[in-house]
């Protein structure tokens, strides 16, 4: 995954192997010999419900043509260059496992864009996930054959142009093509490798900020203990306590509890004890919260993983048996799936995130610190105040986008996608959670530093949150006369959690 990534990301270059390149073209020569006598979907049929009508071997490449240029048909806004750059890069590894019988100039051409920073403009709405991303994928395919639009260093503009300025002849589409390039789980696959490896980045995150919030609110270390974790037997919840506590070593503001608790209680004040007993669940709850969000995003990653590495074709070409199989391996319920998996774990990390900055804003809860974490003159400044409506009101989103797009199949194409994944819908939904947590883990960011400061604890922190709040304190000074903080939060979340690649 890390490999896709760096790809996806222009700091990686695919470089086929040798024998991958030579299947591919036994592939596409053996499909070229074996279709002169024999009906094979796409290549002497039409598409879908139309596959009852014969096509003559004269119009085969038209009708690859007409394939791509009649699905073109997405709306919305651009998909951004880093998820089309996904795309392509999925679709490229794909065909070079050597199943899809497509003609090797697809993939030298899909190799070439991503080499030269070319991206055919994707909308965002269109396919439903199964057949494959169809519409989205389309908009690739028609990119590669110098249609429609894209973006080069920066510019988007009409892809003739680009070609023309970079010096590169459009695809020319041959037997299979059209229909391969179209038909599979790209646009999905890809946007999910994006997707976990930003969740990933998160969870790791949220760790930190675990850490740095139980100790400076002063929290037993009891909750974080191998016994208590080890007594269930769940491998995230025991990784997150782990790491806590290799984070929380040298903490010099975590208590023990045989230390505090386990003393004679306060008779003067009716018996009742003079500190708190346990943390509230947001913090004592960190690893039982956390460690089920770590196994989710690793569960997805290895569903995306298996995904990106699979034949996604129909039909799948195999020069090795000398058959063609139809089937439905196109079709996207693995990753829409993950994907629904993924929003929901990511929405309850920002809604975690959210309930650990409204402890430390509102003193009435934490009994330490001033309302909003003020530096100020009260009622003259105000704190985090505003900025806790933010974070309150993208959690509430990331909320209603938790529907499950998996569940939201809706027949249609004649009735024969019956039952459809809604994968991509369900990536991009995935997406847009996941950078909306990362807004509001920004918020909290600027909180944990803010309440370090109050308490005048940073000198004593562990080593590990020392340096968490140096990295915040790198980007934000503290707050203490009041300013716009939009550009100030932008860029923590830019250098701390997410860069801006979700957006357009």
């Amino acid at each position: 995954m890390d490999a896709f990534i760096a790809i996806a990301m222009g700091t990686g270059t695919l470089r086929p192997a040798a024998e991958d390149l030579e299947a591919v073209e036994r592939s596409f020569a053996f499909l070229l010999d074996f279709a002169r006598d024999k009906v094979i979907y796409g290549i002497n049929t039409g598409f879908g419900p139309l596959v009852q009508y014969h096509i003559p071997e004269e119009d085969s490449e038209r009708l690859q043509y007409n394939l791509l240029r009649s699905h073109a048909s997405g709306m919305g806004a651009p998909l951004p260059d880093l998820a089309v750059r996904a795309c392509m890069l999925s679709r490229a590894i794909t065909f070079l496992l050597g199943c899809s019988g497509v003609s090797r100039a697809v993939i030298d051409q899909l190799l070439l864009y991503l080499e030269r920073g070319i991206h055919p403009t994707v909308p965002q709405h269109g396919g439903v996930g199964a057949s494959g991303d169809l519409v989205q994928q389309a908009h690739i395919g028609l990119g590669l054959i110098g249609e429609g639009t894209g973006t080069y260093q920066g510019v988007r503009r009409p892809m003739a142009d680009i070609l023309k300025e970079a010096g590169i002849t459009p695809l020319k589409l041959r037997m299979r093509d059209g229909l391969a390039i179209v038909n599979g789980t790209a646009c999905m696959s890809g946007l999910g490798a994006i997707n976990v490896h930003h969740a990933r980045h998160l969870v790791d995150r949220a760790v930190a900020m675990g850490a740095l919030i139980s100790e400076v609110v002063g929290a037993y270390d009891d909750h974080l203990s191998e016994v208590l974790n080890g007594a269930k037997r769940h491998k995230g919840q025991n990784q997150v306590a782990a790491d806590l506590r290799a984070r929380l070593k040298g903490a010099g503001w975590t208590k023990k509890r045989e230390e505090h608790l386990y003393k004679q209680r306060d008779t003067a004040n009716g018996g009742m004890f003079d500190h708190k007993v346990q943390e509230h669940y947001s913090i004592r709850c960190i690893p039982q919260v956390l460690g089920p969000i770590l196994d989710t995003v690793e569960q997805s990653a290895r569903a995306v993983h298996d995904e990106l590495l699979s034949v996604d074709d129909n039909p799948v070409v195999d020069h090795r048996t000398a058959s063609v199989y139809h089937g439905g391996n196109f079709h996207g319920d693995q990753v829409a799936l993950a994907m629904d998996q993924l929003k929901l774990a990511m929405t309850k990390l920002c809604m975690l995130t959210e309930r650990q900055l409204n402890f430390l804003l509102n003193d009435k809860v934490n009994g330490r610190f001033p309302p909003f974490l003020v530096m100020g003159r009260p009622g003259i400044d105000y704190g985090l105040q505003g900025i806790q409506f933010t974070a309150v009101s993208t959690t509430a989103e990331c909320q209603a986008l938790s529907t499950s797009m998996y569940v939201h199949s809706i027949p249609n194409n004649n009735d024969n996608q019956d039952i459809v994944s809604m994968g991509t819908n369900a990536a991009w939904m995935a997406a847009r959670v996941i950078d909306n947590t990362a807004q509001v883990m920004a918020v909290q960011c600027l909180a944990l530093a803010q309440a370090v400061d109050i308490a005048g604890v940073k000198d004593t922190l562990a080593p590990a949150n020392r340096a968490f709040y140096e990295e915040v304190r790198a980007v934000a000074a503290p707050v203490v006369t009041d300013a716009p903080s939009t550009a100030l939060l932008h860029e923590l979340r830019t250098r701390l959690l997410v860069q801006d690649l979700f957006a357009g």
